[in-house]
């Protein structure tokens, strides 16, 4: 499968406060190299002695924000995941926090596909990562109405 072959080894830090979630992502990533934190903490115990090729990060419960800051400082391109956080406030937030998606939990079965486009955007051209909001607006567009800015240009996210 070419998913799994972009995925083989890449490696990855995936922070949830919900074991059910972390083990659910460990097998939908099994092709990965993967650590797990359940906190902030041991999430940043990670960040400070590892090197990823992407992180996953809950938004709540494990200052993911907070993570997002620390883990776009070394580089790291990061997929923020949430259910409870799921509202165009928290999505622009992330995003001008400096995360490369913004995915709802419901769609967590594609999350292959979301880091394959989100590795490959940060490749080739950092900070333009609108393809998995591309994916991802008809979800949004049910879940918070047509409010939300098309992925057009590179200010879209500007303060």
């Amino acid at each position: 499968m070419e998913t799994e072959y972009s995925l083989k080894n890449k490696r990855l830090l995936i922070v949830d406060d919900e074991p059910d979630i972390l083990e659910t992502l460990i097998e939908l990533l099994d092709m990965c190299v993967v650590d797990t934190a359940p906190s902030y903490e041991t999430a940043l115990t990670f960040l400070e002695k590892n090197t990823y090729d992407a992180a996953i990060f809950d938004i709540m419960g494990v200052r993911g924000l907070d993570l997002l800051e620390v883990a776009v400082t070394r580089g790291i391109p990061v997929l923020m995941l949430t259910a409870h956080a799921l509202n165009p406030d928290a999505l622009v937030q992330s995003i001008r926090a400096g995360a490369c998606a913004y995915v709802p939990k419901d769609e967590m079965a594609d999350i292959q596909d979301f880091l394959i486009d989100l590795m490959a955007a940060h490749e080739d051209t950092p900070h333009k990562h609108f393809k998995w909001f591309s994916r991802l607006k008809p979800f949004f567009d049910h879940k918070f109405g047509r409010c939300l800015p098309k992925p057009t240009g590179e200010n879209l996210w500007a303060k």
